[in-house]
């Protein structure tokens, strides 16, 4: 059986979890696929499970690369017993078995256990649905994915002690033809972020976002002033979201304070004081929770609800678009917002002037500061300085074969 740089990598793993992040015919799936049978093989009566997305995507996908390698491999044909085409299992004549399935919710999900998991294309994989399985994986799990955008693989999983990252493009499939290779480098003339994903497997962005005029600083400079604090409240499924933001030089600097469920006015007043807000600082709110903001007025507050009106979150995003915008290191949600914060599309796909109602919890309050100080600001001096768009730092290429 013929394999490749990730099969060695992949099969010399220790980690508990080995997160394969590649582009487009790097081979990953199928080195995986390799080392699943090699353990299935060496060890007796190991469960084995493949999951994905959905069955026509497993069945065009993975299970497809699996017939391939079982085909190619008499040592393979010797060793599997039986392979049940209507259940998608693979028998082994040791008592191991591989079975490829996909799971509707976490509740489905919590059903089996097995020695081995492999989640192919995992960024179409919900990360509850993942817990479940991880929980009820004895030895390894292997992850697999183009990496399109971020997703909970780089919020939960990466930098973790007990996960191993491999990044690995075209390059390291040895078995690819030229022809491949210059039709995938060739992106490069098309598109950069289509490129650095494809044929580098690197990490992307997500198309239409909503803001991309910020970076991450740290800290706040001594000198900025502060404009106001900005909440939003939440509670059972929403976050209640705080967060303070500062002025210098016509930049924002903005530092996220609260990002939590469950918590009720009182709780609240408690957090901010625990974050050491004093309480003769302002606070804009959302307007639509007058009861709210009288609550938290009669705590000691100085508390404002936000000047909503005719297109207020447009207008609102217009004038966030005049500013550079300094985002702290420490601010992780509100980081995770800004880098999900998207346009909603039409029936064709293409971005609306509306922004989704999803990804907004610390940048709505964001936008209520927006709304009731900077209304006046955003003048020519500050708008020429808006070429200046960063994105996150791009994820380093851990892999030690790179």
């Amino acid at each position: 059986m013929q394999t490749s740089i990730l099969f060695k990598h992949n099969y010399a793993a220790t980690a508990q979890v080995v997160v394969n992040q590649g582009g487009t015919s790097s081979g990953k799936t199928y080195a995986i696929l390799q080392v699943l049978f090699a353990l299935a093989c060496e060890q007796e009566k190991q469960i084995i499970t493949i999951v994905g997305q959905d069955i026509p995507n497993l069945k065009a996908g993975a299970l497809r690369d699996a017939q391939t390698i079982f085909s190619q491999s008499v040592t393979l044909q010797r060793m599997v017993k039986l392979f049940n085409k209507t259940d998608r299992i693979y028998e082994f004549a040791n008592g191991s078995l591989m079975e490829f399935k996909s799971y509707g919710n976490a509740q489905d999900a919590k059903s089996g256990k097995r020695d081995y998991l492999f989640v192919n294309e995992a960024n179409g994989i919900d990360y509850d649905i993942y817990t479940e399985l991880a929980l009820r994986t004895r030895k390894r799990i292997f992850l697999d994915y183009n990496p399109n955008a971020a997703f909970w693989v780089h919020d939960k999983l990466l930098g973790r002690p007990e996960v191993q990252l491999i990044i690995s493009d075209h390059r390291h499939n040895p078995f690819l033809s030229e022809q491949m290779r210059t039709k995938i480098e060739s992106l490069q003339q098309i598109d950069t972020e289509q490129w650095k994903v494809y044929a580098r497997g690197l990490t992307g962005k997500i198309t239409g976002l909503v803001l991309t005029n910020w970076l991450v600083c740290d800290p706040i400079p001594n000198t900025a002033k502060r404009l106001a604090c900005g909440l939003d409240f939440g509670f059972t499924n929403d976050q209640t979201g705080v967060i303070e933001v500062f002025m210098q030089n016509g930049e924002l600097w903005v530092n996220e304070i609260l990002y939590e469920t469950n918590l009720t006015n009182p709780d609240i007043s408690v957090k901010l004081k625990i974050a050491g807000i004093s309480q003769h600082t302002e606070i804009i709110a959302d307007s639509a929770e007058p009861k709210s903001i009288e609550e938290l007025r009669r705590l000691g507050w100085n508390i404002v609800g936000a000047r909503k009106g005719p297109d207020s979150v447009k207008n609102s995003i217009d004038i966030l678009k005049r500013y550079p915008i300094n985002v702290t290191r420490s601010s992780i949600n509100l980081r995770r917002e800004l880098e999900r914060y998207q346009w909603k599309t039409d029936t064709s796909g293409r971005p609306t002037n509306e922004p989704a109602d999803s990804w907004n919890h610390l940048i709505d309050p964001l936008r209520y500061i927006a709304l009731n100080k900077l209304k006046v600001a955003g003048s020519a001096k500050t708008q020429s300085k808006l070429p200046l768009v960063v994105t996150k730092p791009q994820m380093s290429e851990v892999s030690d074969f790179l």
